[in-house]
């Protein structure tokens, strides 16, 4: 029997809707579509969802998603026509949608791993319409979105826990073991919105990560902003940026499994020099990351990196998703960063008026990847300022604010 219960999930489901709300610089307005996209063991949390949107008077809009047979017939079994198809009504339901909340709750982890993942590249490539119109509302404040996972079976399995034990873990992660949790997030929001100011006031030219088996320096860029809990994330404890794309040098290893189009990827290690990762190893799946450097132009650059306070975060172990494991903290806290696309959000100015040229002029990573790849080690991070002194930013798993 789950211990999750029917108050648990309506607590989430409350949680979600707020995170939602947070992420959407314009108000949501009585009648507005909001898309919830699933996974099937979620359906609890999708009723919840529903009765909670339709509390708050909103539109839900349910969209279940492909199950992991329906998903291997189209990567293996479908004509190219097939592969391309292009859903009728897709791109019309998310550029009138206000808001969208996506819940992960895998039947399986691997089932793509046979799969060639230049086909999957080339499947999601076709879906780029739909993505182009969600981007552009997001980043002109119409569009809300918040992602999220609910324990399963499958993710309990690859992390080595009972359900039992991942759920009791998720709750703390979450913050649903406590009276209320949106008064949870709301103050996790609000210290790290403040730490988040606190870096962009340090006015750094260059950060420094020192760890074991990490020795990594990057420049903020110029037109940069720290950010911490928008809300696209739930949990989301960490504080990012995306880097000058180009500045990036230097060692990065992840000692944290990661998932990705169905491999388990452990200990990467990457070398960068010009902003370019010029060295891949891996203790597992080394062909499949070196393979992965090169899905486009992007994905052997930085988009992002994240440090995580062991003071915001509950997760103190592999949770066997990158939602959950970018919020790895433990005794050391830890950083991340993500192969391919940068983060808008981090722009200083409005997100609207970032064309791709300006992106390319200020650093920005274009990619269709993003593969956060984590490192736990206990760290040093130190910032340079523009008047040349040197400032810690970040030291036995916490900010130094």
């Amino acid at each position: 029997m789950s211990r999750i219960t029917s108050t648990d999930l309506e607590n989430y489901a409350e949680v979600l809707t707020w995170a939602m709300r947070t992420s959407r610089a314009e108000k949501l307005h009585n009648g507005d579509a909001v898309v919830v996209r699933f996974d099937y063991p979620a359906i609890r949390l999708a009723e919840a969802l529903y009765t909670r949107l339709v509390d708050e008077h909103l539109n839900p809009v349910l969209r279940l998603l492909p199950t992991p047979l329906m998903e291997g017939e189209h990567y293996l079994n479908s004509s190219f026509g097939q592969l391309v198809f292009q859903e009728p009504g897709e791109v019309e339901l998310y550029a009138g949608c206000a808001g969208v909340i996506t819940v992960y709750s895998p039947l399986e982890l691997t089932h793509l791993a046979g799969i060639d993942p230049r086909t999957i590249q080339e499947g999601r490539r076709a879906r780029r319409a739909v993505f182009e119109v969600m981007e552009r509302r997001r980043r002109s404040g119409r569009l809300g979105w918040t992602s999220c996972v609910l324990p399963s079976p499958a993710l309990a399995n690859a992390a080595g826990l009972s359900l039992d034990e991942y759920e009791e873990r998720w709750l703390r992660a979450c913050w649903l073991n406590m009276p209320s949790p949106v008064k949870e997030w709301r103050r996790i929001r609000e210290e790290l919105s403040e730490i988040s100011s606190w870096l962009d006031s340090l006015d750094m030219e260059s950060v420094h990560v020192q760890a074991a088996n990490v020795d990594l320096t990057f420049a903020p860029g110029d037109n940069r902003r720290f950010r911490g809990m928008l809300g696209t994330n739930v949990p989301g404890s960490e504080v990012f940026i995306s880097p000058d794309c180009r500045s990036v040098r230097g060692r990065f290893w992840s000692d944290l499994p990661s998932v990705e189009l169905g491999r388990v990827v452990l200990g990467a290690r990457l070398d960068f020099e010009g902003g370019v990762a010029v060295r891949a190893e891996a203790q597992t799946n080394a062909q499949f990351l070196q393979q992965r450097l090169y899905a486009d132009a992007g994905a052997r650059k930085v988009g992002e990196f994240a440090l995580t306070d062991r003071r915001f975060s509950r997760v103190d172990r592999f949770m066997a998703h990158t939602i959950l494991d970018e919020n790895h903290a433990g005794e050391h806290g830890s950083c991340h960063i993500a192969l391919g696309a940068s983060i808008p959000a981090t722009f200083s100015g409005p997100q609207e008026i970032l064309t791709p040229e300006m992106e390319l002029a200020l650093g920005f990573n274009s990619s269709g990847v993003h593969w956060d790849l984590v490192n736990t080690e206990d760290k040093l991070v130190t910032a340079k300022t523009a008047d040349g002194s040197e400032v810690v930013i970040y030291e036995d798993g916490e900010f130094r604010r």
